[in-house]
């Protein structure tokens, strides 16, 4: 019924039957409680990451809770976990030491080792006094206008255990800044990158560059001369502008090569991207003036693409040799490397040797179409290639390291439609399938060699069970049944020694507090270890999301998803949902275990949503090779129908979920899939922020887009090989849009280019839209230090068109600014 008042001269009209549903307003102080700067300071260690000894079971870990940290000892067989030393004891001696004051309870100690000697540890603390730096020198002669010559004292200390006493000893330098060094597994020999071409030195030579890297006595030997840009030994200098990349030039850089283990011979790939065209970003705000970054960068479809060489290189023969390993076009090579052992100690050298003994190594070889993988054994003896393994398939293929046990060989493989375990023979003789069913064995954890058995990571296959909860498994490689070792309905993160007699299992879900046990190889519990301090977090009002299942479009694919809700939550009310999206197909954006990165969930939720996370078909590789593949073909729009139906089945279940006020977002990928929402389905998704997308897959790296697209293989009547791809793209719909869409972008995103948004901008100003746009300057894929600004301008837009609050906000982010001391 509608009244109609005189007031002060002018009609109004009251509705009553058809009043209009409140305004909220957007609730910027709850999410401002749950900032990252605040989680810091709320949430401290939340697994348990063990150090196993090198001589015993035991292992020393460090966990933090409100209390401060602490470091502990665990002994396995005696069921013990000890103080590796009285903190405040230590405390004391540190301050005596130092001159400056340390307490227990806040003691820091950087750089923790555990010696070989499993009785003494090595530390650094820093003191307030000031000290000219180390390399003030080196400085100076870069840059002759420097002026910042003291940095803080660092005092590095050894800690007896047994008798608790400490000694101060002198700090080395740290070895970080000779990264370029490619050390052989004996220690005497180092090689390099330098003008694009291979070089190496002696031990002694080193020595001298760990002083000094400009000694000019040091002794560098040459051992290639054909090295050019793009067509380099080693790697080139992606990230850094032209600028950057002219000082550099001259500069040592790493080169990825493997090691036999006797250190007398080493393997590489070498790739030729000299034909592959250029791309650019250009850096604004660089100073003086803003620079240009050119690097090379491979397009789907396109004829140029990196050509990969592998190359054996002899210090007995000094010879370089380019194997004869062709067999697919524009073929891909994966070197494969022994898996280092978990009881290293943190800083024990660790050369990466090859896959293989001192007559042969290992590696695999895969088509552009990545529809054929060749497991290839390089025979030393002979210089023969020996094929051992094909894998062939109609849509892509993944595939894992292949595992040498003795005689034996373990591959991972799709090729029953789910991931097993198989067991050959070095021969390349299939001996027996090591796992079976309908479930994903996501790799190998540890090879028990001695007991002949394997260790492994799974998931789907406890019934009753979201089907992306881990767990670990072991079986035997002379056949037999599988044995879960760490039951529980929760996705579970292992860590295992060496001969797997123990591992530490750390379990938790998004609705629950993570714990951390200690079990042993049989998956008895030994004894429990931690359970994650969450007090200050619940104190602060955080409450845990709900896990949701649903049905795909389909009605039948089981989906899962977790709900976000504000923490104020008033099931009275109607609120607006977003979806916060990842396609994948590599990885869905559904959290499984309690994690402490709340921004774009439960952070979100606190404006005065319901956010949600959720699969879709083609979305995730953990589960069967039908469901990854889904999206085969159909890149762009495969995940959408999945994600509209979740919205309508939780809006027919939840009366608080409004279904007409519907919002998503996303990053990358998610990018790419919010705005395609939005274009596909205008009538159900309303409002969309989208950063980052690769809205057009066409200009997006080969590798990602012709994976998971698919790229077509042509061979003509002469035998000729062509690629041929594609694919449709967000600007192809920009016709549909008729909500509301912020488009963001990094200015130098040199992983999904700027490109990729700027063109979907053009199409929505062809196609007469109005539409926002945030460029964020000088940042890259993940948006660095203005990640926190991004988060506060998506609040903003989603409380502005979802929940109707159109109060401008003040121009001063006050969210952001009142945590930080004004010191200017």
């Amino acid at each position: 019924m509608r009244k109609i008042l005189l007031l002060s001269g002018f009609f109004v009209l009251a509705f009553s039957a058809f009043s209009q549903e409140p305004v909220y307003k957007g609730n910027y102080e709850l999410a401002a409680r749950f900032s990252p700067e605040k989680m810091r300071k709320m949430v401290f260690s939340t697994s348990v990451n063990p150090h196993w000894m090198k001589k015993s079971d035991r292992f020393w870990y460090e966990y933090e809770t409100s209390e401060g940290k602490n470091w502990y000892v665990v002994d396995p067989v005696r069921k013990s976990k000890t103080e590796l030393f009285d903190r405040d004891k230590l405390a004391a001696e540190i301050t005596k030491a130092v001159k400056d004051p340390y307490d227990g309870q806040h003691l820091k100690l950087d750089d923790l080792k555990l010696m070989d000697d499993e009785n003494t540890i090595r530390f650094k603390v820093k003191s307030t006094a000031d000290v000219l730096k180390s390399d003030w020198d080196e400085i100076k002669a870069k840059n002759k206008n420097a002026k910042d010559s003291l940095e803080k004292k660092t005092h590095t200390f050894l800690y007896t255990i047994s008798n608790q006493t400490l000694t101060e000893v002198e700090t080395e330098k740290d070895p970080k800044r000779l990264s370029w060094a490619n050390i052989s597994p004996d220690s005497s020999k180092v090689v390099y990158g330098k003008n694009y071409n291979l070089y190496w030195m002696d031990k002694e030579n080193f020595l001298k560059a760990v002083k000094d890297e400009k000694d000019s006595t040091i002794v560098e030997n040459q051992l290639t001369t054909d090295g050019e840009k793009d067509y380099e030994y080693g790697w080139g200098g992606r990230g850094d502008d032209n600028v950057e990349e002219e000082k550099k030039k001259d500069d040592r850089k790493r080169v990825g090569l493997l090691w036999s283990t006797d250190s007398k011979q080493f393997v590489m790939t070498r790739s030729d991207s000299r034909e592959v065209k250029d791309l650019w970003v250009i850096h604004n705000t660089r100073d003086p003036r803003p620079t240009l970054e050119t690097y090379k960068y491979a397009m789907p479809g396109e004829k140029e693409q990196p050509q990969s060489e592998l190359l054996h290189f002899s210090f007995e023969s000094m010879e370089l040799n380019k194997l004869p390993v062709s067999t697919f076009k524009d073929q891909t090579i994966s070197l494969w490397s022994i898996t280092p052992a978990a009881n290293t100690r943190d800083d024990d050298f660790r050369p990466a040797t090859w896959l293989g003994d001192l007559d042969e190594f290992y590696f695999a070889l895969t088509s552009r179409d990545l529809k054929k993988v060749d497991v290839v054994r390089w025979n030393l003896t002979t210089n023969e290639k020996e094929v051992l393994i094909e894998e062939r398939s109609n849509t892509y293929i993944d595939f894992d390291k292949l595992e040498l046990v003795g005689n034996d060989m373990i591959w991972w493989s799709e090729r029953d439609g789910w991931a097993h375990l198989y067991l050959y023979g070095k021969d390349g003789s299939m001996k027996r399938q090591l796992t079976s069913g309908p479930y994903h064995v996501s790799g190998t954890a540890r090879v028990d060699e001695k007991n002949r058995k394997v260790y492994f990571v799974a998931n789907g296959r406890e019934k009753g069970e979201d089907p992306y909860y881990e767990h670990l498994y072991s079986v035997s490689l002379d056949g037999g049944a599988v044995s879960l070792l760490n039951s529980g309905d929760f996705t579970h993160d292992i860590s295992i020694n060496d001969n797997a007699s123990y591992f530490v299992d750390t379990y938790s879900r998004v609705n629950t507090t993570p714990v951390s046990v200690l079990k042993d190889r049989s998956g008895n519990k030994v004894m429990d270890l931690e359970t994650t301090d969450l007090s200050q977090l619940f104190a602060a009002g955080y409450q845990f999301p709900e896990p949701f299942k649903f049905k795909a479009d389909d009605g039948i694919t089981d989906l899962y998803g977790v709900m976000y809700k504000p923490f104020d939550f008033d099931s009275t009310r109607k609120y607006p949902i977003i979806e916060y999206v990842y396609p994948g197909p590599q990885t869905e954006a559904v959290n499984k275990a309690f994690g402490s990165r709340l921004d774009r969930t439960d952070r979100l939720a606190q404006f005065g949503f319901v956010v949600i996370t959720l699969g879709n078909r083609g979305g995730h590789p953990a589960r069967s090779k039908w469901y990854h593949n889904y999206g085969y073909g159909d890149l762009r729009d495969y995940g959408l129908a999945d994600k509209k139906a979740a919205i309508e089945q939780l809006a027919d279940k939840y009366d608080y979920i409004d279904r007409n006020k519907v919002g998503i977002h996303g990053h990358s990928g998610g990018g790419f899939m919010s705005t395609a929402a939005m274009l596909v389905y205008p009538d159900v998704f309303k409002v969309a922020v989208s950063s980052a997308g690769n809205h057009e897959n066409n200009i997006y790296n080969r590798w990602w887009s012709e994976k998971h697209h698919g790229v077509k293989e042509q061979i003509s009547p002469k035998g000729d090989t062509t690629f041929v791809y594609q694919i449709e793209k967000n600007p192809d719909l920009a016709k549909n849009l008729k909500g509301r869409l912020m488009l963001s972008t990094g200015g130098v995103d040199n992983n999904v280019h700027p490109a990729n948004t700027i063109r979907m901008a053009e199409a929505l100003i062809k196609a007469g839209k109005r539409f926002d746009f945030v460029m964020l300057p000088g940042q890259r894929h993940g948006y660095g230090n203005m990640t926190e600004y991004f988060f506060w301008r998506m609040g903003d837009y989603f409380v502005q068109h979802l929940l109707g609050d159109n109060t401008p906000p003040p121009v001063d982010m006050i969210e952001m600014q009142r945590d930080k001391p004004l010191t200017k």
